[in-house]
């Protein structure tokens, strides 16, 4: 066999075994320990479904939960400084006292969720959908990042701040 025909083989049988292995997206560990109601900062909860649990004061900083299942949990006074929840789902979930500092929700939807008190200083909003949520006293917030946000009719905002309606 010429060298270049090895090399091709040795190419050929990378690639399968490489193909083989099962890419670790999340660590199912790690999401079973949130659901059973434990801190996980710096975790990797990709694609997590928490949907519907009661959560209370959790430290999710810097976690990551990209494309999260968060629909009607209850995550009050939880900390997702720094997190990654691009294109979560929180649709109805309750985050009162939530911190979400520095956090990047681009994508992700909180239609119908409760924000009182959540803290948004520095968090990035590109794209989120705040359709019929309660937010009139959430923290940090400036129009600067809702411009970049959405809502409609529903949506309760901090007094003197305005968002773009959803399209």
């Amino acid at each position: 066999m010429t060298p270049i025909a090895r090399l091709a083989a040795l190419v050929l049988s990378l690639a399968t075994v490489a193909s083989a292995q099962p890419v670790l997206a999340q660590n199912a560990g790690q999401i079973a320990k949130v659901r059973k109601g434990a801190s996980c900062p710096g975790c990797n909860l990709f694609q997590a479904d928490l949907t519907g649990l009661t959560l209370r004061g959790l430290n999710l900083s810097g976690a990551r939960l990209r494309q999260a299942e968060l629909s009607t949990v209850v995550m009050n006074r939880t900390r997702f400084a720094r997190a990654d929840l691009r294109d979560a789902n929180a649709y109805g979930g309750v985050f009162s006292g939530a911190s979400f500092a520095g956090a990047d929700l681009t994508n992700a939807s909180f239609v119908g969720t409760y924000l009182a008190g959540a803290n948004f200083t520095g968090a990035n909003l590109g794209g989120v959908n705040f359709s019929g949520a309660e937010m009139n006293r959430a923290l940090g917030l400036t129009q600067a990042q809702l411009n970049r946000a959405c809502g409609d009719p529903a949506t309760r905002l901090p007094r003197g701040l305005t968002l773009p309606g959803c399209r």
